[in-house]
Protein backbone atom coordinates (compact mmCIF):
# COMPACT_ATOMS: atom_id res chain seq x y z
CA UNK A 1 0.00 0.00 0.00
CA UNK A 2 2.85 2.34 0.93
CA UNK A 3 4.67 1.32 -2.52
CA UNK A 4 1.74 2.48 -4.29
CA UNK A 5 1.06 5.80 -2.54
CA UNK A 6 4.76 6.56 -3.59
CA UNK A 7 4.42 5.56 -7.28
CA UNK A 8 1.02 7.92 -7.09
CA UNK A 9 2.46 10.89 -5.39
CA UNK A 10 6.09 10.44 -7.54
CA UNK A 11 3.58 10.36 -10.71
CA UNK A 12 1.85 13.29 -9.71
CA UNK A 13 4.88 15.44 -8.78
CA UNK A 14 6.21 13.98 -12.47
CA UNK A 15 3.00 15.47 -14.05
CA UNK A 16 3.51 18.61 -11.80
CA UNK A 17 6.85 19.36 -13.66
CA UNK A 18 5.62 18.20 -16.80
CA UNK A 19 3.15 20.85 -16.45
CA UNK A 20 5.23 23.58 -15.30
CA UNK A 21 7.79 23.40 -18.21
CA UNK A 22 5.38 23.19 -21.02
CA UNK A 23 3.92 26.10 -19.54
CA UNK A 24 7.38 27.90 -19.38
CA UNK A 25 8.10 27.20 -22.71
CA UNK A 26 4.39 28.42 -23.64
CA UNK A 27 5.50 31.73 -21.97
CA UNK A 28 8.91 32.25 -23.75
CA UNK A 29 7.49 31.80 -27.20
CA UNK A 30 5.00 34.16 -26.45
CA UNK A 31 7.28 36.48 -25.36
CA UNK A 32 9.41 36.00 -27.97
CA UNK A 33 6.46 36.24 -30.43
CA UNK A 34 5.56 39.64 -28.90
CA UNK A 35 9.12 40.99 -28.42
CA UNK A 36 9.17 40.30 -32.92
CA UNK A 37 6.11 42.16 -32.87
CA UNK A 38 6.81 45.24 -31.18
CA UNK A 39 10.57 45.24 -32.88
CA UNK A 40 8.38 45.55 -36.15
CA UNK A 41 6.29 47.96 -35.29
CA UNK A 42 8.95 49.89 -34.10
CA UNK A 43 11.11 49.85 -37.54
CA UNK A 44 7.66 50.43 -39.47
CA UNK A 45 7.05 53.48 -37.04
CA UNK A 46 10.57 54.65 -37.79
CA UNK A 47 11.00 54.04 -41.41
CA UNK A 48 7.41 56.39 -41.84
CA UNK A 49 9.06 59.06 -39.82
CA UNK A 50 12.18 58.91 -41.80
CA UNK A 51 10.99 59.17 -45.47
CA UNK A 52 8.22 61.88 -44.04
CA UNK A 53 11.04 63.94 -42.41
CA UNK A 54 12.38 63.68 -45.49
CA UNK A 55 10.06 64.82 -47.83
CA UNK A 56 8.83 67.54 -45.51
CA UNK A 57 12.19 69.05 -44.28
CA UNK A 58 14.19 69.56 -47.16
CA UNK A 59 17.96 70.42 -46.44
CA UNK A 60 20.42 69.06 -43.82
CA UNK A 61 17.59 67.13 -41.63
CA UNK A 62 16.03 65.83 -44.76
CA UNK A 63 19.60 64.50 -45.74
CA UNK A 64 20.40 62.85 -42.74
CA UNK A 65 16.59 61.39 -42.79
CA UNK A 66 17.88 59.73 -46.13
CA UNK A 67 20.92 58.76 -45.19
CA UNK A 68 19.32 56.78 -42.29
CA UNK A 69 16.46 55.31 -44.69
CA UNK A 70 19.21 54.01 -47.20
CA UNK A 71 21.37 52.06 -44.58
CA UNK A 72 18.40 50.30 -42.89
CA UNK A 73 17.35 49.48 -46.09
CA UNK A 74 20.11 48.00 -47.39
CA UNK A 75 21.34 46.07 -44.13
CA UNK A 76 17.78 44.36 -43.42
CA UNK A 77 17.76 43.17 -46.84
CA UNK A 78 20.69 41.93 -46.73
CA UNK A 79 20.15 40.25 -43.56
CA UNK A 80 16.73 38.84 -44.83
CA UNK A 81 18.63 37.45 -47.92
CA UNK A 82 21.30 35.79 -45.90
CA UNK A 83 19.25 34.76 -42.79
CA UNK A 84 16.67 33.24 -45.91
CA UNK A 85 19.53 30.99 -47.39
CA UNK A 86 21.79 29.79 -44.39
CA UNK A 87 19.56 26.70 -43.47
CA UNK A 88 19.82 25.26 -47.04
CA UNK A 89 23.53 26.62 -47.59
CA UNK A 90 26.06 25.73 -44.52
CA UNK A 91 28.86 28.33 -46.73
CA UNK A 92 26.55 31.02 -46.23
CA UNK A 93 27.17 30.84 -41.90
CA UNK A 94 30.64 32.43 -42.81
CA UNK A 95 29.13 35.17 -44.76
CA UNK A 96 26.27 36.10 -41.70
CA UNK A 97 29.51 36.12 -39.40
CA UNK A 98 30.78 39.13 -41.71
CA UNK A 99 27.84 40.38 -41.68
CA UNK A 100 27.57 40.29 -38.16
CA UNK A 101 30.85 42.47 -38.04
CA UNK A 102 29.50 45.00 -40.60
CA UNK A 103 26.43 45.48 -38.47
CA UNK A 104 27.99 46.68 -35.69
CA UNK A 105 29.29 49.75 -38.16
CA UNK A 106 25.78 50.08 -39.61
CA UNK A 107 24.48 50.49 -36.04
CA UNK A 108 27.63 52.91 -34.88
CA UNK A 109 26.32 54.95 -37.99
CA UNK A 110 22.98 54.93 -36.99
CA UNK A 111 23.05 56.11 -33.95
CA UNK A 112 25.70 59.44 -34.70
CA UNK A 113 23.47 60.01 -37.80
CA UNK A 114 20.47 59.64 -34.98
CA UNK A 115 22.80 62.16 -32.80
CA UNK A 116 22.74 64.94 -35.37
CA UNK A 117 19.33 65.17 -36.37
CA UNK A 118 19.03 66.55 -33.10
CA UNK A 119 22.03 68.73 -33.21
CA UNK A 120 20.88 72.65 -33.33
CA UNK A 121 24.17 74.03 -35.29
CA UNK A 122 23.19 72.88 -38.94
CA UNK A 123 26.65 74.55 -40.18
CA UNK A 124 28.17 71.80 -38.05
CA UNK A 125 26.28 68.66 -39.78
CA UNK A 126 27.39 70.12 -43.23
CA UNK A 127 30.28 70.17 -42.77
CA UNK A 128 30.45 66.72 -41.72
CA UNK A 129 28.17 65.21 -44.19
CA UNK A 130 30.59 64.37 -46.72
CA UNK A 131 32.45 62.38 -44.23
CA UNK A 132 29.02 60.40 -43.11
CA UNK A 133 28.40 60.00 -46.87
CA UNK A 134 31.38 58.58 -47.86
CA UNK A 135 31.16 55.89 -44.28
CA UNK A 136 27.55 54.69 -45.84
CA UNK A 137 28.79 54.07 -49.44
CA UNK A 138 31.18 51.75 -47.89
CA UNK A 139 28.71 50.10 -45.38
CA UNK A 140 25.77 49.53 -48.53
CA UNK A 141 28.57 48.62 -51.17
CA UNK A 142 30.25 45.67 -48.69
CA UNK A 143 26.25 44.37 -47.80
CA UNK A 144 25.16 44.54 -51.47
CA UNK A 145 28.31 42.51 -52.37
CA UNK A 146 27.04 39.85 -49.86
CA UNK A 147 23.59 40.00 -50.71
CA UNK A 148 24.21 39.97 -54.49
CA UNK A 149 26.91 36.98 -54.26
CA UNK A 150 24.37 34.99 -52.12
CA UNK A 151 21.48 35.39 -55.11
CA UNK A 152 23.30 34.35 -57.74
CA UNK A 153 25.09 31.38 -55.74
CA UNK A 154 20.98 29.94 -55.05
CA UNK A 155 20.31 30.54 -58.39
CA UNK A 156 23.13 29.14 -60.09
CA UNK A 157 22.50 26.31 -57.52
CA UNK A 158 19.09 26.14 -58.91
CA UNK A 159 19.97 25.97 -62.29
CA UNK A 160 21.68 22.93 -62.28
CA UNK A 161 19.22 20.92 -60.33
CA UNK A 162 17.08 22.11 -62.94
CA UNK A 163 19.52 20.92 -65.64
CA UNK A 164 20.09 17.48 -63.89
CA UNK A 165 16.11 17.27 -63.53
CA UNK A 166 15.77 18.03 -67.20
CA UNK A 167 18.24 15.51 -68.43
CA UNK A 168 16.48 12.62 -65.83
CA UNK A 169 13.19 13.51 -67.54
CA UNK A 170 14.41 12.93 -70.90
CA UNK A 171 15.82 9.26 -69.97
CA UNK A 172 12.59 8.80 -68.34
CA UNK A 173 10.35 9.87 -71.04
CA UNK A 174 12.52 8.19 -73.62
CA UNK A 175 12.01 4.80 -71.78
CA UNK A 176 8.27 4.90 -71.35
CA UNK A 177 8.47 5.28 -75.15
CA UNK A 178 9.79 2.37 -75.99
CA UNK A 179 7.23 0.95 -78.36
CA UNK A 180 8.15 3.96 -80.81
CA UNK A 181 11.73 3.09 -81.87
CA UNK A 182 12.35 4.17 -85.65
CA UNK A 183 11.61 1.21 -87.53
CA UNK A 184 15.57 1.48 -89.47
CA UNK A 185 17.37 -2.31 -90.19
CA UNK A 186 20.19 -0.79 -88.31
CA UNK A 187 18.54 -0.55 -85.18
CA UNK A 188 19.85 -3.60 -83.22
CA UNK A 189 16.25 -3.95 -81.24
CA UNK A 190 14.82 -4.01 -84.03
CA UNK A 191 14.11 -8.05 -85.95
CA UNK A 192 13.00 -7.35 -89.29
CA UNK A 193 11.05 -9.96 -90.76
CA UNK A 194 12.59 -10.94 -94.16
CA UNK A 195 10.60 -12.30 -96.95
CA UNK A 196 10.22 -15.77 -98.50
CA UNK A 197 12.96 -16.13 -101.42
CA UNK A 198 11.10 -16.62 -104.85
CA UNK A 199 12.54 -19.96 -105.13
CA UNK A 200 10.40 -21.27 -102.48
CA UNK A 201 7.26 -20.35 -104.41
CA UNK A 202 4.45 -23.11 -105.04
CA UNK A 203 4.51 -25.76 -107.68
CA UNK A 204 8.04 -26.75 -108.14
CA UNK A 205 8.82 -23.61 -110.01
CA UNK A 206 12.79 -24.03 -110.56
CA UNK A 207 14.98 -21.90 -108.97
CA UNK A 208 16.92 -19.02 -111.17
CA UNK A 209 20.05 -21.47 -110.94
CA UNK A 210 18.45 -24.28 -112.15
CA UNK A 211 18.50 -26.30 -109.66
CA UNK A 212 15.32 -28.54 -108.26
CA UNK A 213 12.73 -26.73 -106.62
CA UNK A 214 12.95 -25.87 -102.50
CA UNK A 215 12.08 -28.97 -100.17
CA UNK A 216 11.00 -28.90 -96.65
CA UNK A 217 9.82 -26.22 -94.88
CA UNK A 218 8.64 -24.08 -98.10
CA UNK A 219 7.04 -26.95 -99.83
CA UNK A 220 5.49 -27.53 -96.26
CA UNK A 221 4.39 -23.45 -95.99
CA UNK A 222 2.80 -24.11 -99.43
CA UNK A 223 0.27 -27.45 -98.84
CA UNK A 224 -0.75 -25.00 -96.00
CA UNK A 225 -4.50 -24.24 -96.66
CA UNK A 226 -5.73 -20.53 -96.61
CA UNK A 227 -7.12 -20.55 -93.04
CA UNK A 228 -3.85 -21.80 -91.43
CA UNK A 229 -2.14 -18.87 -93.36
CA UNK A 230 -4.98 -16.10 -92.16
CA UNK A 231 -4.28 -17.50 -88.46
CA UNK A 232 -0.26 -16.76 -89.13
CA UNK A 233 -1.22 -13.21 -90.73
CA UNK A 234 -4.05 -12.60 -87.66
CA UNK A 235 -1.32 -13.58 -84.99
CA UNK A 236 1.46 -11.38 -83.71
CA UNK A 237 4.60 -10.73 -85.37
CA UNK A 238 7.98 -10.03 -83.89
CA UNK A 239 8.08 -6.30 -84.92
CA UNK A 240 4.56 -5.37 -83.62
CA UNK A 241 4.09 -3.03 -80.45
CA UNK A 242 3.63 -4.24 -77.10
CA UNK A 243 0.02 -3.85 -76.02
CA UNK A 244 -0.45 -1.67 -73.33
CA UNK A 245 -3.19 -1.80 -71.00
CA UNK A 246 -5.73 1.31 -70.47
CA UNK A 247 -5.66 2.57 -66.93
CA UNK A 248 -8.84 2.18 -65.05
CA UNK A 249 -9.48 6.22 -64.19
CA UNK A 250 -10.89 5.42 -60.74
CA UNK A 251 -8.05 4.43 -59.23
CA UNK A 252 -5.72 7.32 -60.91
CA UNK A 253 -4.41 9.95 -58.10
CA UNK A 254 -6.28 13.16 -58.21
CA UNK A 255 -4.03 16.35 -58.36
CA UNK A 256 -5.08 20.26 -57.31
CA UNK A 257 -4.36 21.11 -61.41
CA UNK A 258 -6.99 18.33 -62.76
CA UNK A 259 -10.42 18.57 -62.63
CA UNK A 260 -13.06 15.86 -60.70
CA UNK A 261 -14.19 12.98 -62.94
CA UNK A 262 -18.45 13.34 -63.53
CA UNK A 263 -20.31 11.06 -61.79
CA UNK A 264 -21.99 9.60 -65.12
CA UNK A 265 -18.30 8.25 -65.91
CA UNK A 266 -17.66 6.05 -62.98
CA UNK A 267 -21.21 5.04 -62.69
CA UNK A 268 -20.97 3.14 -66.04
Amino acid sequence: MEAAAAIIGLLFVLFVLAGVFVTVKAVKAAKRGVDRTVAQARRTVEDTTLRARQLAQPGVVGELAQLRLSLRTSMRATQEVLHAGSPDDASLREAIGLFERLSAHGHELDDELKRLEREPDRATIAARLPDLRERLERITHSAESLRWAARDRARKFAEDDLASLSDQIDVEAGALRHWTRVEDAADPLRDPVQGRPESAAPGGTKNPTGGRPAEGPARAGAADGPSDAAARSWGPTPEDPPAITARDPRTQPSYPWQKAPRTEDTTT
